[in-house]
């Protein structure tokens, strides 16, 4: 079996380069993703139409996907690509939206999409904001997060997208991070063969607005890129893994360094086999990771560090993290199958 090169995914697949995102957004990784699935599953290029509305997602498929496009107005992918879909059901057909597109502007049509489970497959790319005009507030946008139109930070509730999308009845729902680039390419590759409406959400980096929503404070715009990978890392967790309990965090009541040598202290002198560092966590910001060798050395040194309560909060492997993984896989009745057994009884043929 021959080893696929990236310029066979560039040949084949991209009909335009250099790309116009940022450097270190994830745009770019999606889109890899993307060609890889398409690839692996052989789908005709013929028969592939992606449908973007506005937005820096909008710029996945046009004008880098060599396939037929369709760039729309602000919110609308979802109508123009139903309409689609009705006229020539053979299309593989696919959005791309951002949680402002598909979530904000759009949200409405993405609900009535997934209740009619019409087979359309729906990538959502989440950076927590309006990314591309500034960084306003969005529907995705943490709660306490400062953006552009929330200085004092976010007073709203954040959809949890893939719970809307599992109530609203779609078929296939997903979520995964740009740090999580397999599971993402394995993920878009169910969603493309499902019959029916499918939602996978990615969770992206943004190195431009992410900078004052996490407050973060890199060196320079691709350690930032790093750094917020390493974020969503230690922020996730995949559902149907197993726990891992030989580490813990702590969120520090004062200074960092200061928290971080009391917790040394604490360990060494109980001798207790550790290693201590300092992570970013969405919801948290910048908190201390304390990795042990065994379950025993994780049992005795949460023992310890919850004894002294004013070095601050302590946090499980899994407390506030956002789960990944598979929400949805289902077969459920398809919207234009039953559209053409309807026009198909009218004319009196049998489907």
């Amino acid at each position: 079996m021959s080893i696929k090169t990236t310029s066979y995914y560039r040949d084949r697949y991209v009909r335009h380069l250099p790309t116009s995102f940022c450097t270190g957004c994830g745009n770019g990784m999606i889109l890899n993703s993307f060609v890889r699935a398409v690839d692996e599953l052989g789908v005709d290029l013929e028969k592939i139409l992606s449908v973007s509305g506005i937005g820096c997602s909008a710029w996945i498929p046009s004008p880098h996907f060599n396939s037929d496009t369709l760039h729309v107005t602000h919110g609308r992918a979802i109508p123009f690509a139903t309409g689609a879909k009705i006229f020539n059901n053979e299309l593989t057909t696919v959005v791309f939206t951002g949680d402002g597109d598909g979530a904000g502007i759009g949200g409405n049509h993405l609900i009535h999409a997934a209740r009619r489970n019409i087979d359309i497959t729906t990538i959502l790319v989440n950076n927590f904001s309006y990314a591309m005009t500034g960084g306003q507030v969005a529907p995705t946008t943490l709660l306490g997060l400062k953006t552009l139109t929330s200085p004092y930070g976010n007073l709203e509730r954040p959809f949890d997208l893939c719970k809307l999308m599992q109530a609203a009845g779609a078929t296939y729902v997903a979520r995964w991070t740009t740090y999580h680039i397999r599971e993402l390419r394995r993920s878009i590759m169910a969603a493309l063969k499902n019959k029916g409406f499918s939602f996978v959400e990615v969770l992206s980096q943004c190195p431009i607005q992410q900078r004052r929503l996490f407050n973060l404070r890199p060196s320079d715009q691709l350690d930032m890129s790093s750094q917020i990978l390493e974020m969503f890392k230690e922020s996730t967790y995949i559902r149907h893994m197993p726990r891992e309990e030989n580490y813990f965090y702590i969120v520090p009541k004062g200074e960092l360094s200061l928290s971080r040598r009391k917790v040394s202290n604490i360990l060494s002198e109980n001798s207790v086999e550790y290693k201590i560092g300092e992570v970013d966590r969405l919801f948290f910001g910048r908190i201390l990771k304390v990795e042990c060798r065994n379950i025993e050395s994780f049992k005795k040194s949460l023992n310890l560090v919850k004894r002294f309560a004013k070095i601050g909060k302590v946090l499980r492997s899994r407390s506030g993290k956002i789960g990944l993984g598979v929400f949805v896989s289902k077969s459920s009745k398809e919207f234009t199958d039953s559209m053409r057994e309807i026009s198909a009884f009218e004319k009196g043929v049998e489907v």
